[in-house]
């Protein structure tokens, strides 16, 4: 994996997929009913002719469905764009962290009893979101049409029947990334993540998968030390203007 470019804005993009996607000027205009930043947030891929037509045209789409608008600062976004949007009010949040990691070597034993599915059942969403839903049940639906969006398999350790601890992976070529990593607090600290995590690992792995990606937000120091002791590294990062 060493000296390996990632094109994480669009690896992210078209695992993370929102249903209804314009184009403008080269920028991507995501929009999925509010739910997630995501998948209703501006990929500005490359520079636009007119830089302030382009905002402008992005604020009249998201104000157009009643949602704020909010832009993706990745490594591809154009130069000045950040501070562009800085002088306009909008405000940096979530700032998230990609992590790589080489998966060329056999994976570790996983610990725990990991089922994995070709799709998430009612049991597996119902436990993601739990811990993940931050826009209300009525998001679910939203959110299932993302993850539905590509083919993706779906982990998850159980307890009496229902899973406590899940995942979800996205096969890119060589490339693996990991997505959806939740484990209700009842079950946490009893390594079940872990145990999640190298089941995905291993199962790309098998499928030609070399290389792994991840996502995680930041400030979360603790999901960070997990991944770095899994071989995972800092590799770069991203974050939302909102407004």
């Amino acid at each position: 994996m060493a000296g390996k470019s990632f094109d994480f804005d669009g690896l992210v993009h078209r695992a993370w997929p929102a249903p209804y996607q314009e184009e403008h000027d080269g920028w991507i205009l995501r929009h999925a009913d509010g739910v997630t930043k995501r998948a209703n947030s501006v990929l500005p891929s490359g520079s636009p002719a007119d830089l302030d037509k382009a905002i402008g045209a992005a604020e009249s789409f998201y104000a157009g469905r009643g949602l704020p608008c909010v832009f993706s600062i990745g490594p591809g976004a154009p130069e000045g764009l950040d501070e562009s949007l800085a002088a306009r009010g909008y405000r940096l949040v979530d700032e998230t962290s990609f992590m790589v990691a080489s998966i060329e070597e056999e994976i570790a034993p996983s610990g725990h009893e990991v089922t994995i599915a070709g799709q998430p059942s009612e049991e597996w969403l119902a436990t993601w979101w739990a811990v993940d839903g931050r826009f209300g049940t009525d998001g679910l639906a939203a959110a299932e049409r993302i993850l539905r969006g590509v083919p993706a398999r779906y982990a998850a350790v159980e307890r009496d029947g229902e899973p406590v601890a899940v995942g979800r992976s996205v096969l890119q070529g060589t490339t693996l990334g990991i997505y959806c990593m939740a484990t209700l607090p009842t079950a946490r600290r009893h390594g079940l993540a872990r145990g999640v995590l190298r089941a995905l690992l291993a199962d790309g792995r098998a499928r030609g998968a070399r290389d792994a990606y991840l996502v995680v937000v930041a400030s979360n120091s603790s999901a960070q030390a997990l991944y770095e002791g899994e071989g995972f590294r800092p590799a770069g990062g991203y974050h939302y203007r909102v407004r």
